[in-house]
């Protein structure tokens, strides 16, 4: 009766155990602070330049005729082209050669008025001696730099640290087992326990480095006031910290059980590959269809693209208030598939030395 009463506190102690263990050696190598010393310096460089570039824009083109010359010059670092009548300054909106354009219009108590293509600049605007009536030539939900700007920086992330983190958990595996020390530490405690803690210690390390990044966006953007930014920034990253929770769970499992596959390191790549495929493919897709509603649905409820699809629709939003908990109850079911289908992978080829296990033969013991 005792036995089967310690137990559950002993494997939870085990669990702990190897956690500690592996963030112990992660924090004890130098390579390691200097890469996330690094990492985290160049996300503090990207919100600076970020703020720096906002409070020092590039001049504003604007597109005038004969009637409007006069408005434009009371503005504040623009480049002013002038051209014949209103159609040839709309045209120059649609081309992309100018920011804005000002026009004539009889309708306006000022007898102008503003042109933008797709997204209004309001900071533009503050600079006439009069706000003129506004037309939008294509409206867009959000401004479109700013959102491929944030594509990249939540897919970067993603990509940095599952990888890194998940080839930890891969490089560990095979090193027990080309060193025999897995058959010291199976002798003392079960396979799934060994996975559990590993899998633990890696989510503790990879969610600190999150939550560092996170912090520094906040304090980096309130510093240099892109509050506005801020403000809608918020949700989404505490979604993004939820979901990459759940997804590093998920792949980090498959990760240990494509590296026990294999005895040597050598061979890493043979089992890992496919994993590290599907964390390279959100990168790449938030990159090239950040602005395809279509696409982005897609990502935001598959497994491994959802941390970094539905932080992004929320963002832009696109996303029913309902979506992101949808998309994580799929998320959760799918960490829970994978870790059983990982656990049965890891305990059964983790003994095996010698030649790679076969898919099938490690699922079947």
């Amino acid at each position: 009766m005792s036995t089967s009463t310690r137990t559950p506190v002993r494997e939870t102690s085990a669990v702990w155990l190897v956690a500690e263990r592996e963030i112990g050696s992660k924090l004890r190598s130098k390579a390691f602070m200097i890469s996330t010393g690094i990492l985290l310096l160049i996300a503090l460089a990207g919100v600076l330049f970020s703020g720096f570039m906002a409070k020092n824009p590039d001049p504003t083109s604007v597109a005038v005729t004969p009637e409007t010359v006069a408005a434009a010059e009371t503005m504040q670092n623009t480049k002013i082209t002038e051209v014949a009548d209103a159609a040839a300054a709309e045209q120059l909106v649609r081309d992309g050669d100018v920011s804005v354009a000002l026009v004539p219009r009889d309708d306006s108590p000022f007898g102008y008025g503003a042109v933008f293509l797709d997204d209004v600049s309001n900071t533009l605007l503050m600079q006439l001696a009069q706000l003129p009536p506004v037309e939008v030539l294509e409206p867009a939900a959000t401004d479109s730099f700013l959102r491929y700007i944030i594509a990249i920086g939540f897919g970067i992330v993603f990509l940095i640290a599952a990888s890194t983190f998940g080839g930890t958990i891969a490089q560990s595996v095979v090193e027990e087992k080309q060193t025999r020390v897995v058959e010291l530490l199976i002798s003392a405690i079960p396979a799934r326990t060994l996975l559990a803690g590993k899998v633990l210690g890696n989510t503790v390390l990879a969610m600190g480095q999150i939550i560092l990044l996170a912090a520094i966006a906040v304090v980096g953007l309130t510093v240099t006031g892109q509050t506005e930014v801020l403000s809608f920034l918020g949700a989404p990253i505490l979604w993004f910290a939820v979901f990459f929770l759940f997804g590093f769970i998920l792949l980090a499992s498959l990760f240990a059980a494509a590296a026990a596959m294999v005895s040597r390191q050598e061979d890493i790549g043979a089992t890992t590959t496919p994993i590290t495929m599907l964390v390279m493919l959100p990168y790449f897709l938030v990159i090239l269809f950040n602005d395809n509603p279509l696409v982005m649905t897609i990502m935001s409820y598959v497994p491994f693209s959802a941390p970094v699809g539905m932080p992004m629709r929320l963002f832009v939003g696109e996303a029913q208030w309902w979506e992101p908990l949808l998309s994580l109850a799929i998320l959760l079911v799918s960490c829970a598939a994978a870790i059983a289908i990982g656990a049965k992978i890891y305990e059964n080829s983790l003994l095996r030395m010698g030649a790679r296990v076969k898919l099938r033969e490690a699922l079947r013991g």
